[in-house]
């Protein structure tokens, strides 16, 4: 069956090297690279777990892009149609960042937008995150953003779905949020903001299987089966590892295949 990675970065190295990434590195027993990976190192790995299409995204932060929208743009165009671009901007500069994104989606066909809210240290509902939004509409595509705690030495404060996914929601009804990392430990609050709006979903990425919270799993299997998207969230996890106990999850075909791929297919019009 084939899989939509949903989140997933192909790393420069002032991204993987970064030092709030520290944690992280601990954790997965990777070591710092001395050189940038190739992009068919990527490729192998979405091949090896069957990933038809990754996500991946840029990343802009306080002190500048850490992978930039046009290296974003040079890693989809050597991934023969496997990659396509999330983009990124300097939320500080909200004029500039609107017509960053407008350049990202139409001329370099990048399919969504990713802010991370623990990075800038600024919630969802702050102001200069409101003309994305709009522009986010008009555009047609998704605004993605991570919920839950942070892996990085920053602070969690910002990903709680509520108040700031529930409030964002209501306030911009026709835009499409996609909320990666599941939400832990505020899973329960992020299923219920996904009930309650229409357009909030929900992606997996930095999650193995058989560490979604047993509340998503249910969600997932029933009621929730139109909302949730895999991500891997590469490469802190490689897509085969996220999904190594995909059978443990109880899905049954339909739930399978909109998980894999069919809700990002839809959310992203890929």
């Amino acid at each position: 069956m084939p899989v939509i990675d949903a989140w997933l970065q192909h790393p420069t190295l002032r991204h993987a090297n970064h030092e709030m990434f520290e944690p992280l590195r601990r954790w997965t027993g990777r070591e710092a690279p001395i050189e940038a990976p190739p992009v068919e190192a990527t490729l192998a790995e979405l091949r090896a777990a069957d990933v038809e299409i990754g996500l991946t995204t840029a990343w802009y932060g306080p002190q500048g892009p850490l992978i930039s929208n046009d290296e974003v743009a040079g890693f989809v165009a050597q991934s023969g149609g496997r990659l396509r671009g999330v983009a990124g901007v300097d939320l500080t500069r909200p004029v500039e960042a609107v017509r960053e994104l407008r350049r990202a989606v139409r001329e370099l066909g990048f399919v969504a937008l990713r802010v991370l809210p623990w990075l800038w240290q600024l919630p969802p509902t702050d102001r200069l995150y409101y003309p994305l939004y709009a522009a986010c509409v008009d555009l047609g595509v998704p605004f993605c953003t991570q919920v839950g705690h942070t892996g990085p030495l920053r602070p969690s404060e910002t990903g709680r779905p509520i108040p700031y996914i529930d409030q964002v929601a209501l306030d911009f009804p026709e835009l499409t949020i996609v909320c990666g990392h599941i939400g832990y430990p505020w899973t329960t609050e992020m299923i219920a903001v996904a009930d309650k709006h229409a357009g909030v979903y929900i992606d997996t990425s930095a999650y193995t299987t058989r560490r979604y919270p047993a509340e998503l799993v249910d969600y997932l299997r029933g009621r929730g089966r139109h909302k949730v998207l895999f991500g891997s969230n590469y490469p802190m996890i490689t897509p085969a590892r996220a999904l190594e106990h995909l059978a443990d999850l109880g899905l049954d075909e339909q739930a399978r295949e909109l998980f894999l791929a069919g809700n990002a297919r839809r959310v992203f019009s890929l």
